[in-house]
């Protein structure tokens, strides 16, 4: 479990994130979400350590990273897979070579170790047998399974993925989406997605964190947000056809069962 503790950031006089308080649960899939400038990608900068609030607590397992030692600090973010939004593959390295990269920088394993574990996680991803094929050869959405394959390498404790449907077609989205909460479950990570993707709120939205002005707005699950009150989440989320749409349909089942 990550939570966030009345964390407030600025850059000189610009206040981005006052007085934000959260929790991103173990076993499920925690979104993010909010228009550009709410504050979400800071929030999730601040939460892997990248950024540095002005005050607040950041605590992994009750801990507090802002206030640990070098030493424990690296030994937290060693249990931390980043799936980022651009995937941030290595051009020159191929598949194999980009997975194992945390391998060769993090452990002590044997070269057959490592390929072992690679070989798991590209199954994991349904990308066996792709592991000497370049970035260049591959698709956008195999990049991404790459990433993803990447960042679960060491087996993490915590999964960080910034917009990771960005560029992909509807169905390709669809994939990764059921690729990320199906290894969250597996794994029983805490997994925090920031993004802006209206199906990935309905379809993998266990709880979800909406950002307005750099402040948390609210927080429930995808279920929740189809009945909420609050109108300045339902300005965000209708300007969504597809959940305009949702959302009536799941009023008008709910007054028929009455």
């Amino acid at each position: 479990m990550i939570e966030v503790k009345n964390v407030r950031k600025s850059f000189g006089d610009k206040v981005v994130l006052e007085d934000v308080s959260a929790v991103m649960e173990t076993g499920k899939t925690n979104l993010i979400i909010g228009s550009s400038g709410s504050g979400k990608t800071v929030l999730m900068k601040c939460m892997i350590g990248l950024f540095k609030p002005d005050s607040g607590q950041v605590l992994y397992e009750g801990k507090d990273i802002l206030q640990m030692e070098e030493k424990d600090l690296k030994e937290v973010r060693t249990q931390i897979g980043m799936l980022f939004q651009g995937s941030a593959l290595f051009d020159s390295m191929n598949v194999e070579q980009n997975i194992r990269f945390p391998l060769d920088m993090f452990t002590r394993m044997s070269k057959e170790e490592k390929r072992k574990r690679v070989n798991e996680v590209l199954d994991r991803v349904n990308l066996e047998g792709a592991n000497k094929k370049f970035p260049a050869e591959i698709s956008g959405g195999m990049k991404k399974r790459v990433a993803l394959a990447r960042a679960i390498v060491l087996n993490p404790k915590y999964l960080f993925c910034d917009e990771p449907n960005s560029g992909l077609d509807p169905q390709t989205s669809l994939v990764i989406d059921k690729l990320i909460k199906e290894i969250t479950i597996e794994y029983n990570m805490t997994t925090v997605v920031n993004t802006h993707d209206m199906n990935t709120v309905m379809e993998s939205g266990d709880n979800i964190v909406y950002m307005y002005q750099g402040h948390k707005q609210w927080q429930g699950s995808s279920k929740d947000i189809i009945f909420s009150d609050d109108k300045k989440l339902n300005d965000f989320i209708f300007a969504s056809d597809f959940l305009a749409k949702a959302k009536e349909m799941s009023k008008m089942e709910a007054a028929e069962k009455k």
